[in-house]
């Protein structure tokens, strides 16, 4: 529900914030005084066009923010989205989801699905067919049996499909894919690569590179341990052994230099052997140069590393497989699909048989509404038609027709001209599906228009129904409305420095029979407000 709306610089509403609440919340006030204004505002804040006229005089930009409690929103903090939008007079708009700047078609298509709004401009799934098919399963619920069946084999069905697009196109197409796929199998298996093999390579590669210096400074090392290393450890050996009797110290001392001789006997051997072994020829440069630009052709084609190339090479033949198998896997599949579609035609047979007898009782169900709303020559259809393909939903589509008078043709609710009739028939839809219908907010602008006495009664019991389960906005100038709010707003202008402004204030108890009095007679009296007593008596808690 909405808890807080605040708007700013709309037509001759300067700033005002408003905290309504659950239940019914109607609107009531003077003419003029600014009702439509918010009806605008929140059709602006759900994304609808903005006309730059409606920026306040001497303003360069209006602002609508509100804050929605869906506490099973998953995008919701602490149980609040917070939605806003600014528009200025050089047509930027800034619209905001929880402070995540969206675009406007971001913006209507979530608050699509969080407020309906009927009235002169109407932004309400109702008249979009589209959603008719879920509306007439919600109001038909569990006695539509197999859809939750239905939609496991379209979903298998789903996938054949994508499995039988991607089958490589025609026979020339295939044959010419799996020749690339051979000639890239083909390629990779001659370059016979081994893991860790570029490693080795780029090591020995830099030897090479490095051979002279390398050479030259093993041969340094060489000299240096032979002529002075070895013969200095040895000579300090012999010297140490003539004395090492006198004191264990020196035993030890003659022990740990035999160790370090030995040593250095076994690195200058070492040493040696790599002086012979850094000699490379030519021969072995061009191999391992060859080497490498097998390897670094391979791997701009096909993978980062030679592990990313093989895996990459099983790929291929897997796919090499599939091909040249693929008339028995295509066949496979067919023959999976068929079976998935005899399955799925006989529930869609049965669904179809089942929604063909909820839209009559549906049908019937918002006539008896209908009838109650005074809209006596009104009728509505809802009308379920089987297609050849099958969708997500089965075979049928469903769409809401309505005749408003006797003798006319039915026509489409999308096609109906709006204002208070269409309101009412709105009024009479939502109070048939209140119980399945998943939107939360419901605005009424003009519901009242042309109605009185029993119709105008039926309108505030039906709102005071739908409230039960849905928070309702409603701008009424009826008090058989205004008697059966949960909460009463007055709305009034005053000029301020030759300024039109709107203000807007929450009624109490005592107020809001004062406001019935007044819009029932045209004044407050005795005999008024116990006129507003006998209707306020009349809700129901």
């Amino acid at each position: 529900m909405i808890t807080t709306l605040h708007i700013k610089n709309i037509g001759i509403i300067e700033e005002v914030t408003i905290d309504f609440n659950k239940g019914l919340n109607v609107l009531t006030g003077e003419t003029g005084a600014g009702k439509t204004l918010i009806i605008d505002s929140l059709l602006i804040l759900s994304g609808e066009r903005f006309s730059k006229e409606m920026i306040r005089k001497g303003e360069t930009n209006s602002f609508i923010e509100a804050c929605i409690y869906l506490p099973e929103h998953p995008q919701a903090i602490d149980g609040n989205m917070i939605i806003s939008r600014e528009i200025n007079t050089n047509g930027r708009n800034l619209c905001k989801i929880n402070g995540r700047m969206v675009t406007v078609a971001e913006l209507k298509e979530f608050m699509k699905h969080i407020i309906e709004i009927h009235g002169q401009n109407d932004n309400q799934t109702l008249l979009d067919h589209q959603y008719h098919l879920a509306y007439l399963d919600g109001f038909i619920g569990e006695k539509l049996v197999g859809k939750t069946e239905y939609i496991t084999y379209y979903d298998a069905y789903c996938k054949i499909e994508k499995q039988l697009k991607e089958n490589y196109g025609d026979e020339k197409e295939r044959e010419r894919k799996l020749d690339l796929l051979r000639y890239q199998y083909e390629e990779i298996k001659q370059a016979k690569l081994k893991p860790g093999e570029e490693e080795e390579l780029e090591t020995q590669r830099k030897l090479m590179l490095n051979s002279e210096k390398i050479a030259e400074n093993l041969k340094q090392t060489d000299m240096a341990l032979g002529e002075n290393a070895i013969d200095a450890v040895s000579q300090a050996i012999r010297s140490l052994e003539k004395i090492e009797t006198i004191d264990a110290k020196y035993e030890e001392t003659v022990n740990h230099l035999k160790t370090i001789y030995y040593e250095l006997q076994e690195i200058a051997r070492d040493i040696s052997n790599s002086r012979e072994e850094i000699d490379f020829d030519e021969e072995q440069r061009n191999e391992t140069e060859q080497r490498l630009d097998i390897i670094n052709n391979l791997k701009r084609k096909y993978g980062n590393t030679v592990t990313e190339i093989l895996a990459y090479k099983e790929q291929i033949k897997s796919e090499i497989e599939h091909i040249e198998n693929l008339e028995t896997y295509t066949n496979q599949l067919k023959m999976e699909k068929k079976i998935l579609e005899e399955k799925m035609e006989k529930l869609t047979n049965q669904m179809h048989n089942i929604r063909k007898q909820g839209a009559e009782e549906l049908s019937i169900k918002i006539n008896q509404e209908l009838q109650d709303l005074e809209m006596k020559n009104a009728c509505i259809h809802v009308k379920v038609e089987k297609q050849e393909k099958f969708s997500a939903n089965g075979k049928d589509t469903v769409t809401f027709y309505m005749q408003t008078n006797l003798g006319e043709d039915e026509k489409e609710l999308s096609k109906m001209a709006s204002g208070g009739e269409i309101s009412r028939t709105m009024l009479g839809i939502k109070t048939v599906l209140a119980d399945t219908d998943q939107l939360p907010i419901l605005i009424f602008d003009e519901i009242d228009t042309g109605i009185s006495g029993k119709a105008a009664n039926s309108v505030a019991q039906k709102l005071h129904h739908i409230a039960k389960k849905h928070q309702v906005l409603c701008i009424s100038h009826l008090p058989n409305i205004a008697a059966m709010a949960d909460e009463n707003y007055f709305i009034s202008k005053n000029v301020t420095n030759n300024r039109t402004n709107t203000h807007i204030k929450r009624l109490n108890e005592r107020e809001t029979l004062q406001e019935i009095a007044r819009i029932s007679s045209g004044e407050v009296n005795e005999v008024s407000l116990k006129y507003a007593q006998e209707l306020r008596n009349k809700r129901v808690s």
